[in-house]
Formats: structure tokens, sequence, C-alpha cells
């Protein structure tokens, strides 16, 4: 400790480092902790994710950002939800939205109201009983009204944006509250001899920078975590066998929808992510069952807009570190696992590893270890969570290709075996309280890739089919009738929040 100072040092930059700092900033004792944060500008960043979840507004909120300020910025739009394209079978499309689907009608919740109705061949498709999802489908774009009664009311949404730019955005907010950056390449980490823990890290200019507790946001080589500590990860690439992705850039089109676009390939899938200024495409695939240069190939000849510079590929592995906090050393961001963006849960991840991290924030230089053994029990969780819907997305389709042959064969983890029983049977989903991705996420993905229940809850059969029927078509009316009263997201967009030409 510097004095009577508890010494947090993050090390890397970046969205995962700059978020951290920027929370320390906004909610830490500046009389109790010291934070500094180590980067070089001599090392870059992976920096492709550009697309978030609703949960990115909480994070925002909590730091107290103004919403108008940081969407110019980061050249931010707005996103309701994710399409997928061609999962399923070719030719089908589907949301994932950002929002509830329907609203209550009897003693059942709505999805059972609406199996019993689509059994029987009288229910319109489930996503007419959504409004975001309709919203977003006509490019249009409004705020919850706040009101809890009306349909306009029953979503959240996220951001799209340049996640170069809000890390920058973010270190100039932190570093004006007093977050201490120190520029320098890290050459060596001294452990201490007698329990392992770091105590400091040591720079090429000669500097050291000790401290009583770090952060590594060193992204995949994990400098503190798994270069230094050791600790190893869980790999995951037999469920979920992408290893590398194709990013490009490119201008952007007259297509300026609020919502994220993933388009199954042969070998992987597509996202395609519109910002103010440009539009953000990746090919996420297996290297194994295409070329890195076909991959290219395919990402160019299906952008909707003029590319604005070559392909880069990136590697990777998804899986997840073994321990999200070892010794005196949480791991965040890449540095802490990976899985791929196809929800869009990498910021996600960042962010609740860093609340907890504030909950758990030792009082002294001893932690006490039932401290790391809370957040690597909460982490693993959200981890074990996301990987499983993330799975779901791959087994539920009918392609003929190689990789999408092997992944509908594979044998999948109980966790999740055990939820495509229960929806198939009842259309049962849990709903848990800790973990991402609650029941309407699962309703969405298992009905869009043609996993359907057998039966509706017995709950659903007491009001008769005629009373449901009528509910349901003057539901989809209100919902139908509601999306075109908001404004097209492009104008919405320019009355709100217009972000300078870079």
């Amino acid at each position: 400790m510097m004095g009577d100072k508890f010494d947090l040092v993050i090390v890397g930059g970046g969205t995962a480092g700059w978020m951290c700092a920027a929370a320390c900033a906004a909610k830490l004792d500046r009389s109790r902790f010291r934070v500094r944060l180590v980067e070089s500008e001599e090392i870059g960043t992976v920096g492709v994710g550009e697309a978030t979840l609703p949960q990115m507004k909480d994070f925002n909120d909590f730091l107290g950002l103004d919403e108008v300020e940081f969407m110019k910025a980061t050249q931010a739009t707005f996103k309701l939800g994710i399409e997928f394209v061609n999962w399923g079978r070719e030719g089908d499309r589907y949301v994932h939205p950002f929002g509830t689907y329907g609203r209550p009608i009897g003693e059942a919740d709505f999805f059972s109201y609406w199996i019993r109705a689509h059994l029987a061949g009288t229910a319109a498709p489930l996503s007419d009983y959504c409004f975001p999802i309709v919203t977003a489908l006509q490019n249009r774009f409004m705020l919850p009204n706040g009101d809890a009664n009306d349909v306009r009311n029953a979503f959240a949404y996220a951001y799209q944006f340049d996640a170069f730019l809000y890390a920058r955005y973010l270190r100039q907010w932190a570093e004006a509250r007093g977050i201490e950056r120190v520029e320098g390449r890290i050459v060596d980490v001294e452990q201490d001899s007698e329990t392992g823990d770091i105590a400091a890290v040591k720079l090429a200019s000669g500097a050291r920078i000790a401290g009583d507790l770090f952060v590594d946001c060193s992204g995949f080589r994990g400098l503190l975590m798994a270069q230094t500590l050791g600790v190893g990860i869980e790999d995951w690439s037999h469920w979920l066998p992408c290893d590398s992705a194709a990013a490009v850039p490119s201008a952007r089109s007259a297509d300026f929808h609020p919502y994220t676009r993933s388009t199954r390939r042969k070998a992987g899938w597509q996202w395609r992510i519109p910002l103010q200024h440009r539009t953000g495409n990746g090919y996420v695939y297996s290297s194994g069952d295409i070329s890195d240069d076909e991959a290219a190939a395919t990402l160019l000849a299906n952008l909707d807009g003029e590319a604005m510079a070559e392909p880069r590929v990136l590697r990777f592995k998804a899986c997840k570190r073994e321990k999200a906090w070892a010794h005196n050393c949480v791991a965040m961001g890449l540095a802490s696992g990976f899985l791929e963006p196809l929800e869009s849960t990498s910021i996600y991840l960042v962010q609740m590893a860093i609340m907890h991290m504030l909950t758990l924030l030792p009082s002294g230089p001893a932690i006490d270890p039932a401290l790391p053994a809370e957040l690597n029990r909460v982490m693993d969780i959200e981890y074990d969570r996301i990987r499983d819907f993330l799975i779901l997305h791959y087994v539920a389709n009918e392609a003929d290709a190689p990789l999408w042959e092997r992944v509908t064969t594979m044998a999948v983890p109980d966790t999740l075996a055990g939820k495509i029983d229960r929806f198939r049977h009842r259309g049962h989903v849990q709903a848990y309280r800790d973990g991402l991705f609650g029941p309407p996420s699962w309703q969405a993905v298992f009905v869009g890739q043609g996993i359907e229940p057998l039966a509706a809850d017995r709950l659903a059969d007491v009001l008769p089919a005629a009373t449901v029927d009528e509910r349901l078509q003057n539901l989809a009316a209100t919902i139908a009738d509601a999306a075109v009263t908001a404004p097209s997201h492009a104008d919405f967009i320019a009355r709100y929040c217009p972000a300078p030409v870079p």
C-alpha cells in the first residue's frame, strides 16, 4: 500500500482497461484508493467489438455518462436486437429482441398461450407480438416512453459503436477524474518470492509500478494471469469451433437499421453492424473449413458498401480462464477468456467482472480467500450460461456444409441438453437470477431455429381458444399500429445525437 491507500494497477488499456478505470474513477473513494493504468502506445488493441447488449446502457448510467455526448463521441447507433439470417434453414430469418413477447393474457405466461395457438394453427409468427422486433424490421426507433401499460415501453435498447472511440472517450473521462495513466511497455513482472503474488510490473523505461491488486487487461496474451501466474484455460473449441475472424469496415449504406445482423456462411457466420460513419463487418469462421483468403473474399463479396480497408485476420480460441481472480490479480476482457461475438457478449463480460470486483475489493493488502472465490463463482456462471446459449445456435440448424454437419451431431453440455429437452416438452425455459439471457432470448432462438414445443403449459388450457385467439390478434394489431408511430432510425439519430463526420 502507498501510505494508507490501497494501490490498484490496471495493466492494459483498450475497452476493458478503460471501462475498469472509469468505474474506479466514478465509484471508489479516492482518499482510500489509488488507481493507475499502465499501457503502451506501441501495443495495439483488437478493437473490433462494436455491438453491445442493453446492460451497456446500465454501465454508462452507472458512470453517469451523458447518453447524447457518449453517442456523438463514439459514432454510436441504437440496437434493438440481433437478426439471424439462414441460421435454422436456408432462407429463414428471425430476430433475438431486447424486449418481451406479448403481455399477460391469463394464468400462464404469454409464450404458453402463443404455443397453444401456434400448434392449433391460429397464431401469427412469434415476432408479431414483440414491439422491438416489429419496429426494428421497419428500421424505426424510439426511446421507451415510461408507460408500463403501453407496448412501446416493453423493450430495452443497446448501442452499436466504435470500440476504439469508446476507449478513447472513457480515457479522457477517467483521466479528468484523477485516474493516473502510465505510458510504457512492460518488460518484466515481479512476484513475491513467498506468496507468488504480483508485486510490481517493470517498464522498459526502468520504472517500477507496485500494487496491492492488479487487473489484467492485456488481451489474449494474458501477461499477468497466464504468462506470470500460469492460470490455464478451459478449452471450449470442441463446442464452438470457429477460431478466426476477418474484419473490415465499409462505407455506411442506406440500410441504416437499429440492429446487428448475423448471416450464416459455409464455414461460420458474418456480422454487420451499422454505425453513424461506417458499417462494421466480419466473417467468423473455422480455419479448418475455409482458408483465410477464401474467407476474406467471401466477406468482401457480401458487403453493402465500399470496403474502407483490407480485411484483418484475427485468431482466437473459445475458452474461459480457469480462474478470473488468482492471487492478487483479476483478469478482464480477452485475458479472462473468449466467446465469439455472436450475441455481443464481450463487453458485457467485462462489465460483470468490473461490477463484481468493485463489490469485493479487499480493505487492505491481505486478500480474504472468500473474495476471489465469490468472483470466480459468479464469473463461471456468466461464462457457462453464455457458452450454452451460443452452442444452441450451432446445434439447431439444418445446413449441409461440413462444419454445420459436425456441430449438429456433437454432444452438448448437460446443462444445455436439459434445457432443450424441457423446451421441447412444454416450452419451459428456466428463469435464473444470475447469468445472462432470460426466457425471451431462449424462446427467440429456439423458435427461430426450428426447435418447437410438443405441447403448451397445462395452465394455458383454461381460457377458451376463441378468447386466446382474439387477444393475440388484438395484441398484434396494437403493436403494428404502435410501431409506425416511431420515426426512422436515421431520422432519430439525426435529431438526437448526430456525430461529426470523422
